[in-house]
């Protein structure tokens, strides 16, 4: 009996023992060498890809997409849509971009895509305006192309059918992404310079400072960061 009784206390300081060893070595040490590395090496990716505006004052991060839109003439009317602030290089269409300091109406994330497919509202293979059912891929983009070309147009300068790209009228997988291509950045560079009275040379470099070429040079394709543009283009119309 008195063995039995020993050898069960034994087991059970050795597991406890085990357990703490275990929780101070995975739970303690573990976890602060990987922060302590992560920090040192990777400072800005490991603190959330942060992006500052001139100041130093933190917008958002380079990794999530955000709306530049106006507020809503009635904030608790769920069916309003919003309307894009021209004075911004807008996004991808997207419900479910996040807040930022510079526009702070939106503070729902939701993440996902349309679950859509590609020729959902197709008629023989073609979105045709005129014959296009309501809350269909193909209605969602007929109409998202619409806005663009209206949106864009400016005195002396008219938005073809043609030249809107893909990614003006169709939202990401994720509903998160931070980037445009750069033909959508420079289709808008004519309304960003109206909207702030600048000159559209200025705004044009802007966006070039701003392209990002393919990763390694091969793989992926160039993008514009909205987020950082836009900081950017603040920057400039505040100096």
């Amino acid at each position: 009996m008195n063995n039995s009784v020993g050898n069960t206390a034994r087991l059970i300081g050795a597991g406890l023992r085990a357990l703490l060893v275990l929780t101070v070595i995975c739970g303690v040490l573990y976890p602060l060498a990987v922060t302590g590395i992560a920090q040192a090496l990777f400072n800005d990716k490991a603190n959330g890809s942060e992006t500052k505006d001139k100041s130093g004052r933190v917008v958002g991060s380079s990794l999530i997409g955000q709306s530049y839109s106006l507020p809503k003439q009635n904030p608790d009317d769920p069916e309003e849509a919003a309307k894009p602030d021209l004075e911004w290089f807008q996004p991808r269409p997207s419900n479910g971009l996040g807040s930022n300091s510079v526009n702070t109406q939106y503070a729902l994330i939701l993440s996902g895509a349309t679950n859509r497919s590609a020729d959902n509202g197709a008629v023989n293979g073609t979105c045709d305006p005129n014959d296009v059912e309501d809350g269909t891929l193909c209605a969602q983009v007929l109409a998202a192309k619409e806005a663009v070309i209206t949106d864009n147009s400016t005195n002396g300068y008219t938005v073809k059918p043609e030249d809107v790209p893909a990614d003006a009228v169709t939202s990401s997988g994720s509903g998160l992404d931070p980037h445009i291509s750069p033909e959508y950045a420079k289709l808008q560079v004519h309304r960003v310079a109206e909207q702030n009275e600048l000159d559209v040379e200025q705004v044009e470099k802007l966006v070039a400072d701003h392209t990002t070429g393919r990763t390694l040079g091969f793989m992926g394709e160039p993008r514009v960061n909205v987020l950082e543009l836009n900081t950017a283009l603040k920057a400039l119309t505040t100096s």
